[in-house]
């Protein structure tokens, strides 16, 4: 379906403002392009360009028309939000859009009721409950540990869902299933607690880190050849970042800003999400573009330097050392864009 290009478009636009805004957040004297931006860092990365994504996947698997809405109304939310029109309409669209993939994912569940669909029609739900938040007028920290909720859980159960050609017993599964008890039991906390929230749902990260360590099926992949291993690769290190995100946040607690606070989500965010992405996207990409894409080494080149930048980041911040921190971020973004540049030209290489 041709509506899935300009709904791309708008999930990369979302990326770029974001990563424009991420970059005067951390003291680069560019052009702000609006004085409001760089408070929407968050958002538009997480809501307007991996949200839009999630749900472009889905509904380009799923090939019904009407299933494009919600990656429609949380594309349009980002953009409203990156060009600061409409007022709050940007966040209520968004807000629409979360409940989009909540309600598909629920008519999926209903037909497939499966562990992994559950998990992630879980973290479906988690994105809603986030922006709710974020609707309502809670402050962003707030609903930022949801929207990692939403993230996390939809990663997980797509992990499990691969994971049944392993034939996974019934206690491995009923450990994933503590480990996520935990992580929901502490995002609940937050709301009541936010120190103790953000400690126990740094605990239940790092459960999830270590089931996903020990039991996912990149671990058996890890040395086989080309893609495969690749991919494997990005995972594992994805694995072991949400781990560092998970220590970070038991350690530190409950920060609602600055350096420390920086720490946490980027780990989980960056280290995490974008180490899956890159995992995936040699899957993911040809998927919504429909064209298949050309595998090359120089693939890890990418890999490797978000390692270096992300380190980089975090040693500015846990340090603090703001011009490593400022490099280290300006690295990140680059990486962000290289990586989005090779796979173009796989991706047209190949056709």
């Amino acid at each position: 379906m041709k509506a899935r290009f300009p709904l791309l478009f708008l999930a990369i636009l979302a990326l770029v403002a974001g990563m424009w805004a991420g970059l005067l957040r951390m003291g680069w004297a560019w052009p702000p392009l609006r004085d409001t931006l760089p408070a929407l860092h968050g958002p538009l990365m997480i809501s307007g360009f991996l949200g839009t994504l999630i749900c472009l996947e889905r509904a380009v698997a799923l090939r019904q028309r009407w299933a494009f809405a919600p990656a429609l109304l949380s594309g349009l939310g980002g953009l409203l939000l990156w060009l600061g029109l409409g007022g709050r309409g940007g966040i209520l669209l968004i807000t629409l859009g979360s409940l989009g993939l909540a309600l598909l994912f629920g008519w999926i569940l209903w037909g497939h009721r499966t562990l992994h669909t559950a998990v992630m029609a879980l973290g479906a739900f988690l994105w809603l409950l986030g922006n709710m938040l974020w609707l309502v007028g809670r402050p962003i920290h707030l609903a930022v540990w949801w929207w990692a909720g939403f993230l996390i859980l939809t990663i997980a159960g797509e992990r499990l869902e691969l994971s049944r050609v392993l034939r996974l017993s019934r206690q491995v599964q009923g450990l994933f299933g503590a480990a996520t008890a935990v992580f929901l039991g502490g995002l609940l906390l937050t709301l009541v607690d936010y120190g103790w929230g953000v400690r126990v749902t740094g605990l239940g990260m790092l459960f999830l880190a270590i089931w996903l360590l020990r039991y996912d099926l990149a671990r058996r992949n890890l040395r086989k050849p080309a893609i495969t291993g690749f991919i494997a690769t990005c995972l594992f290190s994805g694995y072991i970042w949400l781990g560092v995100g998970g220590v970070l946040a038991l350690w530190i607690g409950p920060v609602s800003a600055g350096l420390q606070y920086d720490a946490i989500l980027h780990a989980i965010f960056l280290g995490f999400v974008f180490g899956m992405i890159f995992g995936h996207a040699p899957i993911i990409f040809p998927a919504v573009l429909q064209r298949p894409i050309q595998y090359h080494p120089i693939f890890y080149l990418p890999l490797a330097l978000l390692q270096v930048s992300l380190l980089l980041r975090l040693m500015g911040d846990l340090l603090v050392w703001p011009v490593v921190r400022q490099w280290g971020g300006l690295l990140n973004a680059i990486v962000l864009l290289l990586f989005l540049g090779i796979t173009a030209v796989a991706i047209f290489r190949q056709r």
